[in-house]
C-alpha cells in the first residue's frame, strides 16, 4: 500500500479538482477517476492509502462501489456526498465506509478526518501493524476478557470462545474502547472521538452520534448477541453503553 497516495472518485470535475487539491496540500499524490467502475480499478492497481467517494455518480453508485471496494483493498474510505439522509449516511456506513462527509463540505475538515483516520492503526492482514492505540492494556498483561471474549489491542485481534472475529476498524476500536474501560459508561460522543482517533474535540455531528450506532449494530451482529438480551455489550439509554456484569 502507498502511504503517499490517494484516489479520488468523483464524476463532478470541479469537485474531482477541489478534493484533490485538500489531498495535495495535505502531503498526498493524487490519482482520479469520474465512475465507480473506473475507481474499483485505480484502486486495485494503485493500492492507495485513502479514497474519497462520491454517492450519486452515473452508472454503478458509491454504495456498490464501496461495497466492492471492500471485497478488494484495506484502503481508508471517505464518503462525500451532497446526500444527507439519516438512510444515505448509514448506508454509506454499513457498504464499508470509514467516514461520511455532506457537501458542501470544510476542505479544513476533509483534512482533518482524513488524518485522524490516518492515525488509527490497520487491521487488516498484510498492512504493517502503526503503533499501538493509547488504550491498550499493559504490555505483561496484553489481553483483555470479558465472558469469553478476548482482546489484544497491540496485534488487533479479537476471539470469541476461541474463535479469531473478523471486525472493521471502527468495531474494533468501539470494542477496545469498552473493554478497556470496564463497567463505565460510555457516552456516543466519547465512542465517536475514539473511532476518529482524538481523545478531545468539541466537535461531534448528529452523523458521527448516528455512525456510532451503525457500527454498534455491526459489532453486536457480528458478536451474534441481542441487543435486548446482550451477552457482553448493554445499551444505557440516553448516555451510551458499558460491558454487561460480569
Amino acid at each position: 500500500m502507498d502511504p503517499h497516495l490517494a484516489v479520488v472518485i468523483e464524476d463532478d470535475p470541479d469537485i474531482r479538482a477541489l478534493i484533490s487539491e485538500v489531498l495535495i496540500q495535505g502531503g498526498f499524490s493524487v490519482r482520479s477517476a469520474s465512475t465507480g467502475a473506473d475507481g474499483i480499478a485505480l484502486v486495485r492497481e494503485a493500492d492507495p492509502v485513502v479514497t474519497t467517494l462520491d454517492v450519486s455518480m452515473p452508472g454503478m453508485d458509491g454504495f456498490e462501489t464501496a461495497r466492492r471496494l471492500r471485497e478488494i483493498s484495506a484502503t481508508y474510505l471517505v464518503m462525500i456526498s451532497a446526500r444527507s439522509e439519516e438512510i444515505d449516511v448509514l448506508q454509506g456506513l454499513q457498504a464499508g465506509a470509514d467516514d461520511y462527509i455532506v457537501k458542501p463540505f470544510r476542505p479544513r475538515e476533509l483534512r482533518a478526518r482524513i488524518e485522524a483516520m490516518l492515525r488509527r492503526p490497520r487491521i487488516h492482514a498484510g498492512v504493517a501493524a502503526a503503533p499501538a492505540p493509547v488504550h491498550a492494556p499493559p504490555a505483561e498483561d496484553p489481553w483483555l476478557e470479558h465472558a469469553g471474549l478476548r482482546l489484544q489491542a497491540e496485534q488487533r485481534t479479537v476471539m470469541v470462545e476461541g474463535e479469531s472475529l473478523d471486525l472493521t476498524r471502527s468495531e474494533f476500536d468501539l470494542l477496545c474502547e469498552l473493554m478497556g474501560s470496564g463497567r463505565r459508561v460510555l457516552s456516543k460522543q466519547q465512542l465517536s472521538l475514539a473511532i476518529r482517533g482524538e481523545r478531545h474535540s468539541d466537535y461531534v455531528s448528529e452523523h458521527d452520534l448516528r455512525a456510532v450506532e451503525v457500527h454498534m449494530a455491526n459489532l453486536r451482529r457480528k458478536l451474534g448477541e441481542s441487543a435486548t438480551e446482550p451477552r457482553w455489550i448493554e445499551t444505557v439509554r440516553g448516555v451510551g453503553y458499558r460491558l454487561t456484569p460480569a
